[in-house]
């Protein structure tokens, strides 16, 4: 189990959760922020930080977010030569500055 961060946090990022989060697995797009699902140790320390209530577990998750929080790190997204993949933590990349198609579009 990982955890999924949902619509509520487009266009707030409040980034609370990236301050809690022990393992840096939280990346930020342009509008929204992501949790990689294979980095997170699912602690829960995000989600009680999160004040717009947007990150709940991935079994709690709707499938839509669910899927756009994975294709985050699985496609190539707009402006950039190759999937982001696995790379061991946000700090080490910086703002990706792009959501998925999905999010841009909202």
């Amino acid at each position: 189990m990982a955890y999924v961060i949902g619509a509520a946090c487009i266009d707030v990022m409040d980034r609370s959760c990236m301050e809690e989060c022990p393992v840096d697995c939280i990346y930020e797009g342009d509008r929204k922020l992501y949790i990689h699902p294979d980095e997170c140790i699912d602690c829960g320390a995000c989600e009680l930080a999160c004040p717009t209530e947007a990150i709940v577990s991935d079994r709690q998750a709707d499938a839509v977010h669910k899927q756009d929080n994975r294709q985050f790190f699985q496609i190539t997204l707009p402006g950039r030569a190759e999937p982001l993949g696995s790379p061991g933590g946000s700090r080490k990349i910086g703002v990706v500055g792009v959501d998925t198609p999905p999010v841009s579009s909202v």
